[in-house]
């Protein structure tokens, strides 16, 4: 598909009053980190959990509201942008709201089970301080497309540190673009929007591609969490070397993604030393996290894997 411009899509009514929600929150200094979905589901199994309280529990918690604990502008923002959804006496918001830094950003309720779903948690906080490492050590970039932009956490986190360019939030999911739109609008950053799958749905060369795939074997094959074979990551790899092909003269690929670790080996990392040198890059790789998501090794998929690791790569056209 064709690249569009953030102002293209336009501003419906829906997405306006999401926008006046953000704004809202962000003037009541409205602070939440979503956690692992394991994790929020611990914490909202507790006594006194099952109904907000404030705003946290409203925005970040997922948890049902009585209408008069609500108040009545916000009530109305999100019945206007389309995310208040009835439960008996009570309303419960379709969307979260989370807070990196300076900066609020919409993705959806808790639990993340719909196929369009738009998932941001500590994943997201890893990526952004990966970027921030490495974007500082080359600032002049012209061209950056975020592959699988979700919410827009990556491209909107990286502007800062990339003035002058062009930032390109591709992905497959119209939901993920619509959010992501209207978190950039919040953040006051100019962005174009690409609906497809990968880069291939991107024209041009690009100097800086960022990516944050989904690396879990999902039974359920929902496109915010499922990474394919090779235990997650062939999505990892196939949005890499995909990009790869794309960069221009020195330019780089930034990819922070989980790999599942078998027998002490890391099939993602063996298979991008192998593949990189024939496009002309080098690869630099190194583990953030050793250990995530442990939960999964549980599940018949994973029976064979010692641990999921969160890694970080660079890949530099020569």
């Amino acid at each position: 598909m064709n690249d569009r411009g953030m102002n293209d899509r336009g501003m419906n009514d829906q997405d306006a009053a999401l926008l006046a929600l953000l704004e809202t929150l962000h003037r009541q200094d409205y602070h939440f980190v979503p956690p692992t979905p394991e994790t929020h589901r611990r914490v909202i199994s507790r006594p006194g959990r099952q109904q907000a309280r404030d705003l946290r529990d409203i925005f970040g918690w997922s948890l049902p509201v009585a209408p008069a604990l609500l108040p009545g502008g916000m009530l109305d923002l999100l019945d206007r942008g389309g995310m208040l959804q009835a439960e008996g006496e009570y309303m419960r918001s379709r969307v979260r709201v989370a807070r990196i830094e300076d900066r609020l950003f919409l993705h959806s309720c808790f639990p993340t089970e719909q196929e369009d779903a738009v998932f941001l948690g500590p994943d997201s906080y890893r990526f952004v301080a990966f970027l921030q490492g490495e974007l500082t050590r080359r600032p002049n970039i012209r061209r950056l497309v975020d592959i699988g932009a979700g919410a827009g956490v990556g491209a909107l986190m990286a502007a800062p540190y990339l003035p002058d360019a062009r930032l390109t939030l591709a992905d497959v999911n119209p939901q993920a673009l619509r959010l992501a739109s209207i978190n950039a609008r919040h953040a006051g950053i100019e962005v174009e929007l690409v609906e497809g799958d990968g880069i291939d749905a991107v024209s041009g060369l690009v100097d800086l591609a960022i990516a944050n795939p989904p690396y879990i074997m999902d039974p359920d094959a929902r496109t915010y969490r499922d990474g394919g074979d090779m235990h997650g990551a062939r999505l990892s790899l196939d949005w890499t070397l995909a990009a790869a092909r794309r960069l221009a003269p020195q330019g780089r690929v930034l990819l922070y993604t989980g790999v599942a670790i078998v027998d002490g080996r890391d099939a993602l990392r063996d298979a991008l030393a192998s593949q990189l040198p024939a496009l002309g890059c080098s690869l630099r790789y190194r583990e953030i996290d050793p250990d995530v998501f442990g939960e999964e090794l549980d599940k018949p998929a994973y029976a064979d894997v010692e641990r999921i690791a969160a890694i970080g790569a660079v890949i530099e056209k020569a």
